[in-house]
C-alpha cells in the first residue's frame, strides 16, 4: 500500500501531468491565435458591392455584411475543428509523455531497487547499467563508485576483525597459562613471579604491536589512493637514514654488516604513512636475518619517460624462499619459514603494511628472493620532487649517511 501511494504521487506521474498541461496550454494558444487569425485575413480580403445579398453558410446576408459574416463562419469553423482536435492532441501528449518518460526514469528505477536489496552482506551487487545516457548514466556509476568504497570498507572492517581475532589468541592464551600456572604454584618465588611478568610483558607488548598494525592496516586500506592536499614532499633518503640508525642496535647485536646508500629521492606522499613504510622493510630486514648476515639500503632517482622514478631497495641474507612464496609473503600474518609461537617477534603485518601505503601511494612494489636466503624488495615511486639547487660553485656534500661496515653482495 505505502508503494502504491508513492506511485501515485511519483515522479512519473507529477512530470506526465506537467507535460501534458504543457501541451495543453500551447494548443489552446494555437486554437485562440488561429481563430483570431482566420477572423483577420478574411477581414481584410476586398468587399463586396453593396447591392444585392450574398448566401453565406446557407443564409442570404446582405452583400455590404457579407465580409464580416464570412469572418464569422471562419473563426466558427477553426473552433469547432479546433474543439474536436484539442482533447485528442492532448490525450495524445499525455500518453506519449507517460511512455517516454517511463523509459527516460527505467533506469533511475534500477538504482532504487539496487539500494532497497543492499545490505552489509549483499554489496557486491551494482546497478551496471547498459545503453544509458546523461545524468542517470552519472548517477548510476556515481552510485556503483559509492558501492565499491563501501564494499572495501566492509571487506576491510572484517578482514580487520577475523584477523584481530584470530591473532590474538595465541599472546592471550600466553598470558593466561603463565598467571595460571604461577598462581596454582604455592612454591613460587620472586624469581619465578619476575619470568611470569617478563612473559606478560612480551605477550602484552605483542598484543599492542598487532593492534596497532591491524588499525594502521585497515585505515590505510580503506582509505584508497591519497589526494593532492595529503601529499607533502618526503626525502626517503632522510627517512631511509633515521630508520637503519633506530635499528642499528639490534643489527649490531646479531653482528649484521650494513650498507647504505641514501642518495637524496624525494616524492610526494603521507610522510607518517612512508616512514612506516621504511620502517617495516628495515626492521623485517633485521628481525628475519641470521648471525652475521648483512643488509644493504639504497635510495635512487631514475630518470623514467615523463616523470622521474623515485625507488627505494632493502636486501638482506635470511632463510631461503622459493619464487612463489613472495607473494604469499604480502598478505597479512605470513612471516614465511618461520615457526608461529608466542615468543615471535613481530605481527606478521609488516610487508602487508609496505603493500597498503605503496597503494595509497600509486607506487609499486617488486620483491624476489636472494640467492642463498634472503629477500630484496623494491619500491618505486612515479612522482618525483626536484631537490633545492645548492648553487654554482658549492658542493651538495655528501649523502646524508653512510654506515661505515661494508656487506658483501647477494651473489
Amino acid at each position: 500500500m505505502g508503494r502504491d501511494r508513492a506511485g501515485a504521487t511519483g515522479l512519473r506521474p507529477r512530470l506526465t501531468l506537467l507535460a501534458t498541461g504543457l501541451v495543453a496550454l500551447v494548443s489552446g494558444l494555437l486554437l485562440w491565435l488561429g481563430r483570431v487569425l482566420v477572423g483577420t485575413v478574411v477581414a481584410t480580403t476586398t468587399a463586396f458591392p453593396t447591392d444585392g445579398t450574398v448566401r453565406v453558410g446557407g443564409v442570404e446576408v446582405p452583400a455590404g455584411s457579407a465580409r464580416d459574416a464570412v469572418a464569422a463562419a471562419a473563426r466558427s469553423e477553426v473552433l469547432r475543428a479546433g474543439l474536436i482536435a484539442f482533447p485528442l492532441v492532448v490525450l495524445a501528449a499525455a500518453l506519449v509523455s507517460w511512455m517516454l518518460i517511463g523509459r527516460v526514469l527505467a533506469p533511475l528505477h534500477q538504482v532504487i531497487a539496487a539500494s532497497r536489496r543492499l545490505s552489509a552482506s549483499s554489496l557486491d551487487e551494482r546497478v551496471a547499467l547498459r545503453g544509458a545516457r546523461g545524468e542517470v548514466a552519472e548517477l548510476a556509476a556515481g552510485f556503483d563508485a559509492m558501492l565499491d568504497r563501501l564494499q572495501a570498507a566492509f571487506d576491510a572492517q572484517r578482514r580487520f576483525v577475523a584477523n584481530a581475532g584470530h591473532e590474538l589468541r595465541t599472546p592471550l592464551a600466553v598470558l593466561r597459562t603463565e598467571i595460571d600456572v604461577t598462581l596454582q604454584d604455592p612454591d613460587a618465588d620472586v624469581a619465578e613471579l619476575r619470568r611470569m611478568g617478563e612473559v606478560v610483558r612480551d605477550a602484552g607488548r605483542r598484543c599492542d604491536e598487532l593492534v596497532a598494525g591491524l588499525l594502521l592496516l585497515a585505515r590505510t586500506e580503506a582509505g584508497g589512493p591519497l589526494g593532492p592536499s595529503d601529499l607533502t614532499p618526503v626525502n626517503l633518503a632522510e627517512l631511509l637514514v633515521s630508520e637503519l640508525d633506530a635499528v642499528s642496535g639490534a643489527a649490531a647485536e646479531h653482528g649484521l654488516s650494513v650498507r647504505a646508500d641514501p642518495v637524496p629521492a624525494r616524492t610526494r606522499g603521507d610522510e607518517v604513512l612512508l616512514r612506516r613504510l621504511v620502517a617495516n622493510l628495515v626492521e623485517n630486514a633485521v628481525r628475519h636475518n641470521r648471525d652475521g648476515g648483512w643488509i644493504e639500503a639504497s635510495t635512487t632517482t631514475r630518470a623514467g619517460g615523463d616523470a622521474d622514478v623515485v625507488e627505494l631497495l632493502v636486501s638482506s641474507t635470511g632463510p631461503e624462499l622459493a619464487a612463489d612464496q613472495i607473494a604469499e609473503l604480502f598478505e597479512p600474518f605470513r612471516r614465511g619459514p618461520v615457526a608461529r609461537t608466542g615468543r615471535t617477534r613481530g605481527s606478521g603485518l609488516g610487508l602487508s603494511i609496505v603493500r597498503a601505503v605503496a597503494a595509497a601511494h600509486a607506487a609499486t612494489v617488486h620483491a624476489v628472493p636472494v640467492a642463498g636466503g634472503g629477500l630484496e624488495v623494491r619500491v618505486r615511486f612515479s612522482s618525483a620532487v626536484p631537490g633545492p639547487n645548492p648553487g654554482p660553485g658549492r658542493d651538495p656534500g655528501p649523502s646524508p649517511a653512510s654506515p661505515p661496515v661494508p656487506a658483501p653482495g647477494p651473489g
